[in-house]
């Protein structure tokens, strides 16, 4: 889920454990977008983003002899922590590298497939990057994401919240607090919502996009506890919540398990070709 060396989540073994909750809660959608892609055994894959290595170890359970898997990230630690998340599941088959997935470079090269997980969002003016990528790829690759969008659900929890449901306000506060931070940092908490149009603007072929709406269970408020701490200081600096506030909307948030409640985000999938 890392791009550049200013992520804006953390790199700590805190928040690869968040990360390592998010592949769990991603498992249907991820596995539908490798699926969608029709990974072949040979193929060449090109991770951008693979932070510790859960997309990662789902794609190379997929390649077998022949087949290698490319795995960009900024981050040494986290590239660290994917390199032995994978020890013993064909690390044979990786070869990670310690790079801005935003400035493609030779690690590019033969690709038959580019996919990335939750790491567009984290790139300000991602649609630039989608069209360069474009020019740079070989007729014929496959290209698919999966990206959040924290905006759209909340339309109906201003509408719940408004008529009997005072405390789904935990909710719109975790999901506003995200918003604004990524907003500040000029990078996009909807750009999975623009995803398709991008892609066929740019001129990918096939186009094909589906919506997974995760409720606001267990693990997604887990998540969204662990989001409160890993940037609790951050959110201090840029004024959106202080540390009183925030142990307040953790207080908030925890009275709410185990849910369900409604969905506050999701994410798109985006499946094209070259």
């Amino acid at each position: 889920m890392t791009v550049a060396s200013d992520y804006i989540l953390g790199q700590s073994a805190n928040a690869a454990k968040r990360l390592e909750l998010q592949d769990r809660h991603f498992a249907v959608p991820t596995e539908e977008l490798l699926d969608a892609l029709s990974l072949k055994p040979t193929d060449r894959v090109v991770e951008l983003g693979c932070g510790p290595g859960g997309l990662t170890r789902r794609i190379v359970s997929r390649l077998g002899e022949g087949g290698k898997l490319i795995s960009v990230d900024s981050s040494a630690g986290l590239l660290e922590q994917a390199a032995l998340y994978l020890k013993d599941s064909g690390a044979g088959k990786v070869e990670f590298v310690n790079a801005d997935a935003s400035k493609p470079g030779a690690w590019l090269n033969g690709a038959d497939v580019v996919v990335g997980r939750a790491v567009l969002h984290h790139i300000p003016m991602a649609e630039y990057l989608l069209g360069k990528l474009r020019g740079l790829l070989r007729p014929g690759t496959r290209v698919g994401f999966l990206e959040p969008d924290f905006r759209s659900p909340l339309a109906r929890l201003a509408y719940l919240e408004a008529n009997g449901y005072p405390e789904y306000a935990a909710l719109r506060v975790w999901a506003t607090a995200i918003n604004d931070l990524y907003s500040l940092r000029k990078i996009s908490p909807a750009v999975g919502a623009t995803l398709g149009r991008t892609l066929e603007t740019a001129g990918y072929k096939n186009v094909s996009t589906a919506w997974y709406e995760f409720q606001s269970d267990s693990m997604v408020i887990e998540n969204m506890l662990m989001f409160y701490d890993e940037v609790g200081t951050t959110l201090e600096k840029y004024g959106i919540l202080s540390a009183a506030e925030n142990a307040e909307q953790q207080r908030l948030l925890t009275a709410l398990l185990p849910g369900p409640h409604p969905g506050i985000w999701g994410m798109f999938r985006a499946v094209c070709e070259v």
